[in-house]
């Protein structure tokens, strides 16, 4: 009843609601700055998580899984018992034959672990002894929208919560002036899939948990800016007359989504003063630019949005998401990997070593992959030289970095085909199961009930791959 009275009471009074009154009267708020009660359930490796995510589907076979037995079988027909009778996509269902289509690329070992990498990663391969390779991951999805969702959220069918809003609802913000969960696009030289907003909403959860995306240009969040000839002191006085209009709506309806807005107008008004500071990018120096590449000083390229990534990371955003789009390689696959690795390979590596370098590797968890892999077999014609190569959901691979992670680990086998799991496979609730570990949350307990049942990420399936833990 006391937070009823105060409601009620300030509800009536002539002053300003600003943010200092809002945050001490909506506990609401302080929970979701501070997380649920009793999270982390136990010392966390990671503080926060960088998610590169590379969408449209990278082809293992060309970057990360080496096959050589496949020369020898160029252009022979995939064996049934090794395709078993499989789905395809429709792309090849209509083929009668399918031709084995060995990489062009070499590959070599490198680091004291001896990580087997394409030389289309030579920045990669300079971090091998920091990165976990994964290479018998699995998912459930054949075609890219429903594969991405299920990486975002753990299931197919849109509409549940992404995996960055639910590690904002569970740990809640370590940032005053920045959302919890913040997302970047950038677009690829290659061939692109759509890609839709809400891979990154709140499904079921409080909204205040949805991703906030940053565009590059001078404005990179919609709608915080102030209209031309609209001050900053009338947005105060506009944002206080606001606020106590919501309020008399919460004391009468009790919506949290009222709170909610509330909140995200308080955030945006903050946000005025930290994103144009964190988006300038002509404080760094020189050196920052060179290690991350030449498309680094191109606002919204991928290297841009990489170095982004470190200063939101330094500023206490929880989870950061990169989407670069252009890895739907169906044909052509040779020349378009190559054009999409010239962009990826560098920063991806550079942001490995610019955060060890400033000591925040150890607590800094890095992901990288694609929604699934890519088939051994061409899609259409193989000559010398080129070829296609269609969805592969049966196996393919990620690599993870610092925040509790082991370096210099290849994890998992594939066939001789890189066609099926042959050791240690990893299915996409595993790897969301493993990335709560490294913040401390055991993935079984961060849960949501909505609609009669509890929810959570990783739904009734999942177990943490402690092989790849240090």
């Amino acid at each position: 009843m006391n937070d009823l009275t105060r409601r009620h009471f300030f509800s009536r009074s002539s002053t300003g609601l600003g943010i200092a009154a809002l945050s001490s009267l909506l506990s609401r708020d302080a929970q979701a700055a501070a997380g649920l009660p009793g999270l982390p359930h136990f010392a966390p490796k990671a503080k926060r998580v960088i998610y590169l995510f590379q969408h449209g589907a990278p082809s293992q076979l060309d970057l990360f899984d080496y096959k050589p037995s496949l020369a020898k079988l160029r252009g022979t027909d995939l064996p049934d018992s090794i395709r078993k009778g499989q789905r395809l996509t429709g792309m090849t269902a209509y083929q009668d034959k399918f031709p084995t289509a060995p990489s062009i690329f070499k590959f070599a070992q490198h680091g004291q672990s001896g990580m087997w990498l394409s030389e289309l990663l030579p920045h990669t391969a300079k971090v091998a002894d920091h990165i976990a390779l994964v290479k018998s991951l699995h998912t459930e999805a054949i075609n890219h929208d429903p594969a991405v969702t299920f990486f975002q959220t753990g299931f197919q069918l849109a509409g549940r919560p992404s995996i960055g809003s639910w590690i904002s609802y569970g740990l809640g913000s370590a940032s005053q002036d920045l959302p919890a969960f913040v997302v970047m696009v950038s677009q690829g030289k290659g061939n692109a899939q759509a890609l839709a907003d809400r891979q990154w909403a709140s499904g079921f959860l409080p909204t205040e948990h949805q991703g906030v995306k940053f565009r590059s240009g001078a404005d990179p969040v919609l709608y915080v800016s102030d209209p031309e000839g609209y001050d900053k002191s009338a947005r105060r006085r506009f944002l206080d007359d606001l606020s106590r209009l919501n309020f008399l709506k919460l004391r009468d309806y009790q919506d949290p989504e009222i709170a909610t807005r509330i909140a995200q107008y308080e955030m945006a008004y903050r946000m005025q003063a930290s994103v144009p500071e964190l988006a300038d990018l002509s404080t760094e120096p020189d050196s920052t630019f060179e290690l991350y590449g030449p498309d680094s000083r191109t606002p919204g390229s991928y290297a841009a949005n990489c170095i982004l990534a470190r200063r939101l990371a330094e500023r206490g955003v929880r989870f950061i998401q990169l989407f670069h789009r252009g890895w739907d390689q169906h044909g052509n696959l040779p020349k378009d990997i190559r054009l999409q690795c010239e962009q990826t390979d560098q920063p991806s590596a550079a942001l490995v070593e610019d955060l060890r370098g400033r000591g925040m590797l150890g607590d800094t968890l890095i992901v990288w992959g694609g929604e699934f892999g890519r088939t051994v077999y061409s899609q259409g014609t193989l000559t010398a030289d080129n070829y296609g190569r269609d969805h592969h959901p049966r196996c393919f691979a990620v690599w993870l970095a610092g925040g509790g992670i082991r370096g210099g680990v290849a994890y998992g086998e594939t066939d001789d085909f890189s066609y099926n799991i042959a050791e240690n496979p990893v299915d996409v609730h595993d790897l969301h199961a493993t990335i709560l570990h490294c913040l401390g949350v055991d993935h079984t307990k961060l849960t949501f009930k909505f609609q009669g049942r509890h929810h959570r990420l990783t739904d009734v399936h999942g177990r943490v791959v402690r092989d790849l833990l240090s």
